[in-house]
Formats: C-alpha cells, structure tokens, sequence
C-alpha cells in the first residue's frame, strides 16, 4: 500500500488516524498542498482530481475519499473494529460519521476557504479554481456554531458519537473540531459533554498525529 499525505491538511490527517488506530503501517509519501503538489501532472496521474489523501491498494485500486480508505482498511485489518461489528452498529458508525462530514467539515471548510486570502480563487478543492463567496463564510461560522451544539446533545447521550466505544466518526470529530480552529472557533466551554470526550479522545496516541 502507498499513502498519499499532508500533514497540514484535515482530510488526510483523518486517514492517518485511521490507519494509526488498526496499527499497521504503510509506506507514506508527502504530497505538499501549499506548494501546489497535488496540481503537478505527476499527481493527477495517480488522482486526477487532486486531492488528498490517496491510498494505493495492494490490489492497485487507487481510493481517493476518506470513507473508501476506512472501508478498504476495515475489510483488511478487522481485528481492531472501528466501524461497528453489529447491523445496528455499522449503520450508526456510518450515519454519525456522515453527519460529521455535512454538519462539521463542510461549514468550517466553507469559512475558511471562503475568506482566507492564502486561498483565494481556491474556494473548492479540486482541479479548477472557484472565486470566494463571502456571504458562504458567514454562513459557515454559523453552522460550525450548530456543529458544536449537535456534538454536545449526542454526547450527552452517549461516550462517543456511535455508541459506546471510539470509531470512524469520532476521528473524523476529532479532526473537524481542531480544524475548526483555523476559523477561531472552539467548542464552548459550558459543552461539558463534548470537553469530556476532547479529553478522552486525545488520550489515545493516534491523537497526536
């Protein structure tokens, strides 16, 4: 296997946990973004649509979004589940981790990539350049707002977002709520449920990747 990185980005650092958490290792190759690597022809030959992360499989399939990576994985390397074992579990791992990508990635990504002006005329990721909405920021600072109060009334409920142990969605919450930082947003310190998991979850030696 080869895995395509950046250190710097959120989406790939959700893969690294991932793949850090079954304990196993594959062989990893930066791919610099702030560069523009991942416009270079030799990276659109392996992902045309430049993004990360990427993983080659041994097999050669070449999966290009973070849910094909943890399902590849998964199948692989079952013996530390982290996307349910039950019916029951599988459809709430995969539900609460959608959840986590539509409610919390996107707004952020929206806030950010809409008003930084290191990414101006990239407000999408991808191959062809899109100009900035500022109106698309404001609304995203917003909805990262209702993101932290989702997290706090599921956690409430629960120790992590699928049930009773760590999985998929709570790598990719963990990612979403420090990248949220970029913005100057942060869990609310009276969202005691959600401050409680943070601590749990950055425990674990994966975190710190």
């Amino acid at each position: 296997m080869i895995f395509y990185d950046c250190k710097t980005a959120p989406s790939p650092r959700r893969a690294r946990l991932f793949i850090a958490e079954k304990g196993i290792e594959v062989e990893t190759r930066e791919v610099a973004l702030g560069e523009g690597a991942h416009l270079a022809p030799e990276f659109r030959n392996i992902n045309p649509n430049a993004t990360v992360p990427v993983l080659v499989t041994d097999e050669g399939a070449v999966l290009t979004e973070n849910l094909g990576i943890a399902a590849y994985l998964e199948a692989k390397f079952p013996e530390r589940p982290l996307m349910g074992d039950t019916a029951d579990e599988k459809g709430l791992v995969l539900m609460w981790n959608a959840i986590m990508e539509q409610q919390g990635g996107a707004p952020i990504a929206d806030a950010l990539r809409n008003s930084s002006p290191r990414m101006e005329g990239r407000a999408i990721v991808g191959p062809v350049n899109f100009q900035q909405i500022p109106e698309l920021a404001e609304r995203g600072r917003v909805r990262v707002g209702l993101f932290f109060d989702l997290l706090e009334n599921r956690l409430s409920e629960a120790p992590y977002l699928a049930g009773e142990r760590f999985t998929l969605p709570d790598i990719s919450a963990l990612v979403f709520v420090e990248f949220a930082r970029a913005i100057r947003m942060a869990v609310p310190e009276e969202h005691s449920a959600t401050l409680d998991w943070y601590a749990r979850v950055k425990e674990r030696p994966s975190a710190s990747l």
